[in-house]
C-alpha cells in the first residue's frame, strides 16, 4: 500500500468554538496517539483528508512542524447530513509492526440461477504489516449452488495477511430463490373464500324470500 502524504499543523487551541473555526477554514481537527506517546493534537487539510479516507485503512504520512510519522485512521467523525469529515483519530504505526484491521470482502461472478447470494459479512478482521495492509479480499461465487457456505477460514487472504476473525464466522451463503407458488395459492384460496361467501349470501336471500 502506498503512503498518502498529508501536511500536519500542531493544534494548541481546543473546544467546540475552536473546532468550528478550524472546519470553517476547510481543515480537520485530528489526534495522533499510540506507542506510549502523549497524544498529539493536529490540524489537517480537509480536502486531502477526505480524498485519503476513500481508501480503506489508508496509510498516512504526516509531515509538518514536529511531526514526521506514519499513521492509520482509527476513528472518523462525519457530518451526518453533508458527510464532510469533522474529526479524525489516528494511530501511530511503525514499519514492520503488525496491526489488526478490517478489510472489505467483495464478490466476483454470479451464483447459480436457482439461488440468491446472502452476504453476512462485508468486511473481515485480519492481521497484517502496517505498511502492507491489503485493500480487500475477493470471493469467486461463479456458479455456486444453493446451500453453499463460505466461512472466514475459507477466504483466500492476500499474501502476508492472517485471519483475526472467528474462523467459523459465515461470510456468505447461497439460499434458494423464493417461489411464487405460495402467493398464487393464497390468492386462489382468497378468491375461493369470496366466491363461497357470495354463494352463501345468495342462498340466504333466496330462503328469506
Amino acid at each position: 500500500m502506498s503512503e498518502v502524504r498529508i501536511a500536519a499543523e500542531p493544534r494548541t487551541v481546543f473546544g467546540k468554538g475552536a473546532a468550528r473555526k478550524i472546519r470553517r477554514a476547510d481543515k480537520v481537527p485530528a489526534v495522533l496517539y499510540g506507542h506510549g506517546i502523549d497524544p498529539k493534537h493536529l490540524t489537517l487539510p480537509g480536502h486531502e483528508v477526505l480524498l485519503a479516507l476513500r481508501t480503506p485503512n489508508v496509510l498516512i504520512r504526516l509531515e509538518g512542524e514536529g511531526v514526521d510519522e506514519l499513521a492509520l485512521p482509527k476513528g472518523v467523525q462525519r457530518d451526518p447530513i453533508k458527510g464532510f469529515v469533522e474529526h479524525v483519530d489516528l494511530i501511530l504505526v511503525k514499519r514492520g509492526e503488525k496491526v489488526t484491521v478490517e478489510i472489505p470482502v467483495t464478490t466476483t461472478g454470479d451464483v447459480n440461477s436457482e439461488g440468491l447470494l446472502d452476504q453476512q459479512l462485508v468486511a473481515v478482521a485480519v492481521e497484517a504489516e502496517a505498511t502492507h495492509i491489503p485493500t480487500g479480499v475477493e470471493v469467486d461465487i461463479e456458479g455456486m449452488e444453493v446451500g453453499t457456505v463460505v466461512t472466514a477460514a475459507q477466504l483466500n487472504l492476500p499474501s502476508g495477511a492472517t485471519l483475526a476473525a472467528d474462523p467459523e464466522a459465515v461470510v456468505l451463503h447461497v439460499i434458494a430463490k423464493p417461489t411464487e407458488e405460495p402467493a398464487e395459492e393464497a390468492a386462489e384460496a382468497a378468491e375461493g373464500e369470496v366466491a363461497e361467501a357470495e354463494g352463501e349470501g345468495e342462498t340466504a336471500e333466496a330462503a328469506a324470500e
